[in-house]
């Protein structure tokens, strides 16, 4: 009898115990099977978190984008590793089909590094843009980075003297391309992440051949590479030419006379107008090489890659003078001494007359 009563109480105490243990484990089970649930994608898509969010403000968004199904599993997964507004970071994110609660939280939770386990970089592309305003308002297309906050941080004295250019010079800094950054990137990141590829971009090699080609400085090639993208958007083919052109006016002291440098200090009130005016080239700014000798104090334009290794690679040509063709192809014909060069304007002026007259009748 007394062994029946000894036994028994081993089997409650052990059922008691049991019973603790099934009680302490029973939430993380409970967590553990909600961490089992899967998103609904069946294919890999991208998720942006644009500013900070609560797990709460993380469910919804998931739910109303698709993504999940079951709000309540998630949060309590989310519960379990505490994660809160702080600790789930801003970016870009990339789901795979059916993943797991636990990955998917995992993957949001910020990093020592600042951002997401799993956050992915987002391509930036920046290209025919006449100015940094221009770059700014594509970058922050695509960043959470404001252009106006951009900018300021760009003009600012403290900027312009750590990476050595004057206001003037700074389109040079950015060299148009696609660039994979991530989409929280602030001002001070791009800007350096622009100066290193400035300086990947401008190898030995390639400073050698602007010193043979008579230029000083990087942010000359640029300006004059922009002059060229200027004058020839199309035919590039026409671009060693323009650019060898070009050098011979500096190199002899004659002024470039090149329209889309006055244009320039037009800013958009001349787009579309055809037949420039003197009142037009004689506008009193810097830019305008009708009126200044040498190379404007920067680029006009953010000219590509292709267009600056033009201008480094320019060859040896005679060519002092060129005239748009009496055509529509956007060619040019080049010619050695002014008389020629003459005779080409008037052949493309009587030309462009006759085009204006057809558009009247």
């Amino acid at each position: 009898m007394f062994k029946k009563s000894k036994r028994g109480i081993y089997l409650t105490v052990a059922a008691s115990l049991l019973l603790i243990v099934f009680l302490v484990l029973l939430p993380k089970l409970l967590v553990l099977w909600s961490g089992m649930s899967t998103t609904t994608n069946s294919e890999n898509l991208t998720f942006l978190i644009a500013s900070p969010v609560s797990p709460e403000m993380l469910a919804d968004q998931l739910e109303k984008e698709g993504f999940i199904s079951n709000k309540a599993d998630l949060l309590k997964v989310a519960s379990y590793k505490n994660l809160n507004k702080n600790r789930i970071a801003v970016g870009m994110y990339e789901i795979a089909p059916h993943t797991s609660f636990r990955t998917l939280l995992n993957g949001f939770t910020i990093n020592s590094a600042g951002n997401g386990n799993a956050e992915i970089e987002v391509p930036v592309t920046f290209n025919n843009c006449k100015t940094i305003y221009q770059m700014a308002g594509k970058v922050s297309d695509r960043l959470a980075l404001d252009s106006s906050k951009l900018i300021s941080h760009l003009l600012s004295g403290s900027t312009l003297t750590k990476y050595g250019f004057t206001v003037e010079q700074l389109p040079a800094l950015f060299i148009p391309n696609t660039y994979k950054l991530y989409y929280d990137t602030d001002e001070k990141a791009f800007t350096q992440r622009m100066a290193d590829e400035f300086k990947l971009f401008w190898t030995a090699d390639r400073k050698a051949k602007m010193k043979a080609i008579g230029l000083n400085s990087p942010s000359e090639v640029t300006t004059l590479a922009s002059i060229v993208y200027a004058e020839q958007s199309v035919n590039a083919d026409e671009w060693p030419i323009i650019a060898g052109l070009y050098l011979n006016r500096v190199r002899t002291g004659m002024k470039l006379q090149s329209d889309p440098t006055f244009k320039f200090c037009w800013g958009d009130k001349l787009d579309g107008v055809q037949r420039l005016l003197a009142v037009h080239r004689n506008i009193v700014c810097p830019y305008n090489t009708y009126l200044v000798k040498g190379l404007p104090p920067g680029p006009i334009n953010l000219p590509s890659t292709a267009l600056l290794d033009a201008v480094l690679n320019a060859p040896r040509v005679n060519y002092l003078y060129m005239c748009a063709k009496p055509d529509y192809s956007g060619r040019h014909n080049f010619a050695v001494s002014g008389a020629e060069h003459l005779r080409n304007a008037k052949v493309f002026q009587d030309w462009l007359g006759a085009e204006q007259k057809k558009k009247k009748r």
